[in-house]
């Protein structure tokens, strides 16, 4: 048995709770993982009847009978019954069960926690602080040493595995926030990601930040005096890194396997490409938290939210790649 994979549901709002139950449905007969979905226990049994899943839910309180599908919420009090999309209600819920799943983990009583999408501009309108999911949870487990890992295949089953030097920030602030010490913390966590997913080797490489990563200091020279120093005091640490690249010919490259993972310096230039050819079974892995959390790699898409038409290959992926990491740790 894998053992507990928690999945925090998101915004009520969005597709959160719909893959969710629906990327469970499909995983049902695959092995005998248990799940604990935290979120709102009447929204949920009202959807998998809607969809006509048919899933077991059953309390968390029974957990000790048996069964393998149960539902908690941490707040007493039920959410109303209809909730405009973006509703601060479910925005401070979203919260609350991404807490709760959190704090399980931690508790070691989850092996893993599954985060189904939130929305940061519905938060924020609720009067919280939030720049994204993984900030919150380094917050909440007392580190900055994480990355934003996000891991996609093509229908031919070639992977591009991209983390992140800075993560949510504006374009013309991401030269600012790059220093030395972050960029090898990223090259040391996407090599340590590689050996967690059983590759047979970890061959990572670091993207410049400027076009054709600076044209020897014509261009910027950030790659001089940031990104080279981090690169090779990583391979002074015996991780095969290299690097700084230019972006632009390196991600053809990696897509070709000629490197296991490679270390972007902002969220769109190692996302744009990652989308490209993973849009539908993307996956958002943090590395360097001390539990182990995916999610998959969409936004809560009010648009189609409530229509029973979102697709479910993204949470299926994260969930699967949440139960390899569980087995893979033991």
């Amino acid at each position: 048995m894998t053992g507990w994979i928690g999945i925090a549901l998101g915004d009520l709002t969005g597709i959160g709770p719909e893959v969710a139950l629906k990327a469970l449905a499909a995983e049902a007969a695959t092995d005998d993982t248990r799940y604990l979905l935290i979120g709102d226990a009447t929204h949920l049994h009202r959807l998998n009847e809607q969809l006509r899943l048919r899933l077991p839910l059953e309390p968390c309180g029974r957990a000790a009978e048996g069964g393998r599908f149960f539902v908690h919420c941490p707040s007493s009090e039920a959410l109303p019954e209809t909730l405009s999309p973006g509703s601060p209600a479910a925005a401070l819920a979203a919260l609350s069960w991404l807490t709760d799943g959190a704090e399980r983990c931690l508790r070691r009583e989850l092996d893993a926690l599954v985060t189904a999408p939130v929305n940061k501009e519905s938060i924020i309108r609720a009067g919280q602080p939030f720049i994204g999911q993984t900030e919150f949870l380094s917050k909440l487990a007392g580190t900055d040493r994480t990355a934003m890992m996000l891991l996609g295949e093509d229908d031919r089953h070639r992977w591009l595995r991209v983390a992140l030097a800075t993560t949510h920030v504006p374009l013309k602030r991401v030269a600012d926030q790059l220093s030395q010490d972050k960029i090898e913390l990223v090259i040391e966590l996407a090599a340590q990601s590689c050996r967690d997913l059983g590759l047979p080797r970890a061959r990572v490489a670091v993207c410049g930040l400027n076009p054709h990563a600076g044209e020897g200091g014509q261009f910027g020279d950030e790659e001089q005096t940031i990104i080279t120093p981090a690169v090779r005091a990583a391979q002074a640490r015996g991780i095969e890194v290299v690097g700084p690249l230019a972006a632009d010919a390196l991600f053809y490259h990696a897509y070709r396997g000629e490197y296991d993972a490679v270390v972007a310096m902002y969220h769109d230039q190692g996302l744009v490409p990652l989308k490209m050819i993973g849009f539908e079974n993307g996956v958002n892995w943090t590395l360097g938290l001390p539990f182990i959390r995916t999610s998959p790699d969409h936004g809560t898409a009010y648009d189609i939210a409530g229509q029973g038409k979102a697709s479910r290959s993204s949470m299926i992926a994260a969930i699967r790649l949440a139960k390899q990491l569980a087995r893979t740790r033991g």
